[in-house]
């Protein structure tokens, strides 16, 4: 109980971020970044395809062991002790597993297809799937930073279940009204959006009317 107290008193709160093979590395990152920044602990769950897009498109390497991950995480982001906090795929005994213990909000991004689909039919054969699954059912906050294109009929319908069970559905798609200069700057375009709908103060993103 006293670790519990602590952790309260020394983050804003627990955000479960999870990261699939789809691409779109760069907001996870930048996410994960942010999340930091703003004093939340994380929960990361990180596929094996996973993996491989963030080695392909931004040339990070995170460790396949969760505890190396961890630390890897954690002195890249300069993040607190405890901060960041990375599970394997099969470890089933996370709190993100349980009804009693997992964050209230979570957010996977980006988000696969086939993530999608597993999700909209309560698959749960991965930790990724069952966090989602386990967020769901408890009435939480469930972002889904979807990127594919184009959408097949099967991609809409997936999503359109899960948009009826409250999951925001928030696709990839940066918007160049603030004319971005740079692909930073479309990157902070869906990372403070993402902040938005997690109602966590950002200014990474100029705001339309306020420029």
């Amino acid at each position: 109980m006293s670790n519990l107290i602590a952790d309260e008193q020394t983050f804003n709160g627990t955000i479960t971020l999870a990261i699939t093979g789809a691409s779109g590395a760069g907001y996870a990152l930048r996410l994960l970044e942010c999340l930091v920044a703003a004093n939340y602990r994380l929960y990361v769950l990180c596929s094996s395809a996973g993996r491989i897009v963030l080695d392909t498109e931004v040339g990070v390497k995170i460790p396949s062991s969760p505890e190396k991950a961890s630390a890897f995480l954690t002195e890249k982001y300069q993040a607190k002790v405890g901060q960041i906090t990375v599970f394997g795929k099969e470890q089933w005994f996370s709190p993100v597993a349980s009804g009693s213990a997992a964050p209230k909000k979570m957010v996977v991004c980006p988000c696969s297809t086939g993530t999608v689909a597993a999700i909209s039919h309560g698959m749960s054969d991965n930790l990724i799937e069952r966090a989602a699954d386990v967020v769901i059912k408890e009435r939480g906050q469930l972002i889904l930073v979807v990127r594919e294109t184009p959408f097949s009929t099967l991609h809409l319908q997936n999503m359109l279940s899960l948009s009826q069970q409250n999951v925001t559905i928030m696709p990839a798609s940066p918007g160049f009204y603030h004319k971005a200069e740079s692909i930073n700057d479309l990157t902070d375009f869906m990372v403070g959006r993402i902040l938005d709908h997690l109602e966590i103060p950002q200014t990474i993103m100029p705001r339309w009317g306020y420029q």
